[in-house]
């Protein structure tokens, strides 16, 4: 038992937690590290103080000290800061030398290190070692020249010990580096310390070239100021505007050029530079320059300068548009407009030519048309304003050579040519432009405009041989017949102007053959020759059957004074309905009919106007099927149509609609009484009277009537009719 019981042991008892609530005081990461921070934990106590008091334990620390730099140096080679810490070590015990040599082994390890030339260099300045300074700059520009740095401290250095001539060499070994602009501003301070302003000019001088910065030029010309140069600090300005020329254009350049000539008193050169900018300089570019210039004019200007400031800003903003898109022909026309204000020629033309040197790029008329107005107004200023008629002539000249004629032309610009030929009394001249642009390229508008010019002449015999040459490019234009016939009516000539009407109907094609054909007709109704008239008449109606040419001729016979006019009249109407029984046109023969009624309803009898209301057709309304595109089908149309009586003889199933219409009413005439009377219920006598109104509905054809798929009201009623 006592074994059982020694081998037994014990578990000790969990304590149970009953509250698993966070407690109300947290304990964090942070606040265990703040404690053991304050409490001093990880700090080791300083090592203790070490006493030499003589030479032996001197030698002994040196040696200590100088193996634990050589064990940290062995360690790792390229760790500059253990070299530095060693040289600096040796340099604080005097041992100039031993640091010199830790220096040296440093740079063989890293010779572009920066930080280790100038803690060398800075050791031996120290300890006034000048030489081995020098040596050490030398050495330093000569192996890493792009470190200002090393200039900075050598020049400085050189310069403290008095030695000018030979800082002045350190800065020009630097200038041919050509550094940075401070170095160069250093330099030119390091002159101007010394007075050497010739020096400092030669410096400026290769500055601006190596940093050609607006503000340096800037900064060049106010040393000048500055020293008194006048003349120098404005050949500076003039100089620096001609480096950049148009193309690289700043408004600062020319308010500090401008800010110049104001303090030299200088106002008329003062509104030239202004001027010249705002002319070249893009309007965005140029809100300071604006501005200058107005406070400018309001304080040193009259009334005319701050107008020609104001000019000038809407100048510049037409430069610019011009400028961003040179074929933008409404920004030349708006900027032409202002500059014509000008009471000098030569702005105005110089605008005129770079505006119509911008010739369209595609050789299409509709992207000329608004450049040939350039020309044209460039003529017309010329002409009128300048009032140069040598100069309009060669711009007239210009412009016809330029247009590619063989591709298209404007008749527009030979017009005005030979108009202003005229009224500089040069006939000839006019004549030959006029003929040279016929030739070229022949339009409607030419030769109109020719031939108004020779009529206005009263040269008759070059009129019909232009009509002849018209006619021979478009023999299908009925105007130009026309036109030519009544020139020939004119002048008395009734042969020619029959003879030229003629060959005009005569032609296989024309434009408008009906105007013609009514031309010719008035022509010989106005001589009176009433039998050529109607034989004009029976030639057209072999030609066409149109409606409106019988009806005309009919008004025609009716017009004339005779007593068989009526009876010819309806003879025409007769003949005509005849002719258009078999017209497709159903509307057409309605218009025919109708006018023969209204012409029996003046003139004819009461016989003749009940045979004519007989042959009026009826109203009815069909429908037909429609397809698609795709020639599926789209349903069923209704339209009207007419049926004339004269053809429904051809017709027999009206005359079987109409009789099935007739039994259906009778019928429901005979179905009434059996109807009970109710007054509120309209019922289907109502009906049947909406039905009898209606006029009747049948399909296009006999085809359709059999194939109609939708029912209609003459398929419902088709078994009572068969009955």
């Amino acid at each position: 038992m006592a074994s059982t019981a020694a081998g037994k042991q014990r578990i000790p008892k969990v304590a149970k937690v009953k509250n698993k609530a966070p407690a109300e005081v947290q304990i964090t990461a942070e606040q265990l590290l703040r404690e053991a921070k304050e409490r001093e934990l990880e700090l080791l106590p300083p090592p203790p103080k070490q006493k030499i008091t003589d030479e032996e334990e001197l030698n002994d620390y040196k040696l200590k000290k100088r193996k634990g730099f050589e064990d940290n140096i062995r360690k790792n080679r390229t760790v500059i800061s253990n070299w530095i810490k060693y040289a600096q070590w040796e340099e604080s015990l005097k041992e100039v030398q031993r640091a010199r040599s830790i220096y040296e082994r440093a740079l063989d390890v890293d010779h572009r290190n920066i930080a280790l030339w100038l803690k060398y260099a800075e050791m031996e300045m120290k300890n006034r070692q000048v030489n081995h300074a020098r040596n050490i700059w030398d050495r330093a520009i000569t192996i890493l020249p792009r470190v200002n740095q090393f200039w900075y401290k050598y020049t400085y250095m050189e310069e403290m010990l008095g030695n000018i001539a030979g800082c002045r060499l350190v800065f020009e070994r630097w200038m041919e580096w050509q550094p940075e602009e401070q170095a160069w501003h250093s330099y030119i301070n390091f002159e101007l310390r010394y007075k050497e302003v010739e020096k400092a000019r030669a410096t400026y001088e290769r500055f601006v070239i190596v940093h050609p910065d607006v503000k340096n030029w800037i900064k060049y010309a106010r040393f000048e100021e500055k020293h008194g140069y006048i003349a120098h600090g404005r050949r500076v300005f003039e100089r620096a505007v001609e480096f950049y020329g148009e193309d690289i254009m700043d408004e600062q350049l020319f308010v500090a050029f401008a800010k110049f000539e104001e303090k030299q008193k200088e106002f008329e050169r003062v509104r030239v530079i202004y001027k010249y900018a705002l002319d070249r300089i893009p309007k965005q570019q140029a809100q300071e320059l604006f501005k200058t210039y107005t406070v400018f004019e309001k304080r040193f200007g009259d009334r005319r300068g701050i107008e020609d400031v104001i000019v000038s800003k809407r100048r510049f903003q037409y430069e610019e548009e011009v400028k961003a898109n040179p074929h933008n022909y409404d920004a030349w026309f708006d900027y032409l407009r202002l500059v014509e204000s000008d009471a000098d020629p030569d702005p105005v033309r110089d605008v005129y030519e770079r505006a119509i040197s911008n010739v369209p790029p595609i050789q299409e008329k509709r992207h000329w048309r608004r450049y040939i107005y350039l020309w044209i107004n460039y003529a017309l200023y010329e002409e009128l304003e300048a009032r140069d008629p040598e100069r309009t002539r060669q711009v007239y000249q210009a412009c016809l050579e330029l247009i590619p004629h063989k591709k298209f032309t404007f008749a527009k610009m030979w017009l005005l040519y030979g108009q202003f030929e005229i009224r500089q009394k040069n006939l000839p001249f006019a004549r030959k432009s006029l003929g040279t642009g016929i030739g070229k390229c022949p339009k409607n508008k030419l030769f109109k405009g020719y031939i108004e010019l020779e009529l206005q002449l009263r040269e008759f015999d070059r009129c019909r041989k232009l009509y002849e040459k018209y006619l021979e490019f478009g023999p299908e234009n009925c105007t130009t017949w026309i036109k030519f016939a009544e020139l020939e009516t004119i002048l008395g000539d009734m042969d020619r102007a029959r003879a030229i009407y003629e060959l005009a109907i005569g032609q296989p094609r024309l434009d408008m053959p009906e105007v013609l054909w009514k031309s010719y007709i008035d022509f010989e109704i106005e001589q009176e020759e009433y039998e050529k008239t109607r034989e004009l008449y029976r030639r057209l109606l072999q030609r066409t059957q149109h409606v409106k040419v019988w009806i005309s001729y009919a008004q025609f016979e009716l017009s004339l004074e005779s007593e068989a006019r009526l009876a010819k009249c309806q003879q025409i109407y007769e003949e005509a309905n005849k002719a258009m029984r078999n017209c497709e046109e159903k509307e057409e023969r309605l218009m025919l009919l109708e006018s023969w009624r209204d012409l029996e309803a003046e003139f004819g009898t009461d016989v003749t106007q009940e045979r004519v209301r007989k042959l009026l057709p009826e109203k009815v309304k069909k429908r037909r099927k429609l397809q698609a595109e795709d020639g599926s089908d789209a349903g069923w149309e209704e339209y009207y149509d007419y049926i004339f009586p004269e053809d429904s003889a051809n017709q027999p199933n009206l005359k079987l609609l109409a009789m099935a219409k007739m039994w259906k009413k009778q019928k429901q005439q005979e179905e009434e009484p059996e109807e009970p009377e109710d007054p509120e219920d309209p019922g289907e006598p109502e009906e049947s009277e909406d039905s009898e109104s209606e006029k009747v509905e049948v399909p296009e054809n006999q085809e359709e009537q059999k194939e109609a798929e939708a029912p209609t009201e003459q398929d419902t009623d088709s078994p009572e009719k068969g009955k």
